[in-house]
């Protein structure tokens, strides 16, 4: 990669979402600190990199939990007097209305250049386009998006940026390469001829492998609210298909995409393998930066450069403080601590350690395991927040053993992934896309027990960095995968986790020393860049 250094190419990176930082309100969960990790690493390692998002003034909801143990969405207006201001405005029409589009600078937290667009302005009529981060659906949504895409071209030119490729964090990004090809179209190129000239500019990585994360539009709407940018109904048709679909879309206009783990790779793949004309799906494992989220202290003890266990329980005994400040409960530190912080989805199965509660129930009311849960539901997704709501009844039934940290964010995942003394992972394989929040557990010693299902297989050594239970099953009879799992997770969990950490203490520490030193490079930012460029954006004419 050294010899590339000098003549990289500058990329434009697109994302809906970005976490910097907890104090920074404009991301919602993973697909956000991925990107905030990254462009991170691209400032650490010197890569030229810019990246495009939206200045959400409420950001994501606040989610509370109210006396009668539901979660509630809240929202509020935030400033933020660290973004500078580039004195520059684009505009995007929307709905045959110019929506003015004023362009910040982030360059606060470590990070390469951010320039973020917000329609908050006195000028314009719908200010309410950068307002909530996955807020609502149909209309709001698309002007979102139109927003980030064709507003964050017209940004970088307003800047004066040039860029050599347009990456797509996941298929929000679309109407960036709708405005490529109007570029190219207006002057002089046929739509065919525009499109083949954008798909060499453009790379893709697609995310989530449910059904439900990879937006359609109905193509009427997007019309009417100006997103096909100038291309006709059966151009826009030839893209994304009817309904238009985002996804589908951007495997179109790009000349590679990425999965985010190995296996991730394979169920992309297949998921989209009908799709004609679309780019190679090619996997790169995500990665995480350590600076931001892994303790330095277990980084040298992992190397003999202090005592493991004491460095590990002295981030044990912080997570135990903090959870008694938010909560008043008081967690023992002799206990051991499992910690589970997801999105709240059915497929993420928050809920699955208590699927027969003879088995945990003894465990909880014994004094052998105490279990920390956090993570928000979607605002309009009643199913996670049906999930949310049995996890606090289970803090409630166990209320010495089992707690429920409400409105998730980074600070909670940093506590949490360096905290536990175990990090529980069990999504339905293999709909789990990466899980980075156990890249980080695993750096800071935190024993992974986790289905093998989006990048654990990669990184598991079963009984020496780690635990995996399930053995890869899967089924599409949901009941059969949930009750196989729920049995394997509690065979782990007795059998293995348990007793070792009991019985065997060097064993265990011996295993917290594995885990960091065999995961902090492979699932470290400057690898997963590495691969960026060498694999998507240097193009293969230019080895």
């Amino acid at each position: 990669m050294e010899k590339l250094k000098s003549n990289l190419p500058k990329v434009a990176y697109f994302c809906m979402e970005y976490g910097l930082d907890t104090s920074f309100k404009i991301y919602s969960g993973g697909l956000g600190i991925l990107a905030g990790d990254y462009l991170k690493g691209a400032k650490d390692y010197n890569f030229p990199m810019v990246g495009i998002g939206i200045k959400w003034k409420q950001g994501y909801t606040d989610q509370r939990i109210g006396e009668d143990g539901k979660p509630y969405d809240c929202y509020h207006n935030y400033e933020y007097d660290f973004l500078k201001d580039t004195g520059v405005k684009v505009k995007v029409r929307i709905r045959e209305r110019d929506v003015y589009c004023k362009v910040w600078l982030c360059e606060e937290f470590g990070n390469a250049p951010l320039y973020l667009l917000d329609t908050d302005l006195p000028e314009n009529a719908d200010t309410w386009i950068t307002g909530q981060l996955y807020g609502w659906f149909g209309e709001e949504r698309i002007a979102q998006e139109m927003v980030l895409g064709i507003g964050g071209v017209r940004a970088l030119r307003a800047l004066g940026i040039d860029i050599d490729c347009y990456h797509f964090n996941e298929g929000h990004a679309v109407f960036a390469a709708f405005e490529l090809l109007k570029e190219k179209m207006d002057k002089g190129m046929t739509f065919e001829e525009a499109w083949a000239a954008t798909r060499e500019e453009v790379v893709f990585t697609t995310h989530t492998p449910v059904v439900q994360g990879n937006e359609s539009h109905d193509l009427k709407r997007l019309r009417y609210m100006g997103a096909d940018n100038g291309l006709t109904f059966e151009q826009m048709v030839a893209i994304g298909g009817a309904p238009f679909n985002m996804t589908v879309a951007a495997l179109r206009l790009s000349r590679i995409s990425n999965a985010v783990a190995q296996l991730h790779g394979v169920t992309a793949n297949k998921m989209w393998a009908d799709v004609d004309n679309r780019s190679e799906i090619i996997a790169i494992t995500n990665a995480i930066h350590r600076p931001t989220w892994v303790d330095q202290n277990m980084l040298d003890a992992a190397e003999g450069k202090g005592d493991l266990w004491e460095n590990h329980m002295k981030n044990k005994r912080a997570l135990i403080q903090f959870i008694k400040e938010r909560t008043g409960v008081e967690l023992r530190e002799d206990v051991l601590l499992i910690g589970f912080s997801r999105r709240a989805a059915a497929y993420k199965r928050s809920d699955l350690i208590f699927s027969d509660e003879k088995v945990i129930e003894p465990l909880l009311k014994g004094g052998k395991v105490q279990i920390v849960f956090s993570g928000k539901a979607h605002p309009l997704e009643d199913v996670g927040k049906k999930i949310i709501s049995n996890l606090v009844k289970m803090a409630k039934k166990y209320p010495n053993a089992v707690v429920f940290l409400e409105n998730y964010d980074m600070t909670i995942g940093r506590m949490l992934t360096r905290g536990a003394d175990v990090w529980l992972n069990n999504p339905r394989r293999p709909k789990e896309a990466s899980g980075t929040s156990g890249m980080k557990a695993a750096m800071n010693g935190v024993l992974n027990m986790s289905i093998l299902d989006g990048w654990w297989p990669e990184a598991c050594q079963h009984g020496e960095n780690g635990w995996q239970f399930g053995d890869g099953f899967e089924s599409e009879d949901e009941q059969v995968l949930d009750a196989h799992d729920a049995k394997a997770l509690y065979n782990c969990l007795l059998n293995e986790v348990i007793p070792t950490y009991y019985n065997d203490r060097d064993k265990w520490v011996k295993m917290m020393k594995t885990s960091i030193n065999s995961t902090k490079e492979y699932f470290g930012v400057k690898r997963m860049l590495d691969e960026y460029y060498e694999r998507m954006y240097i193009k293969p004419e230019a080895n």
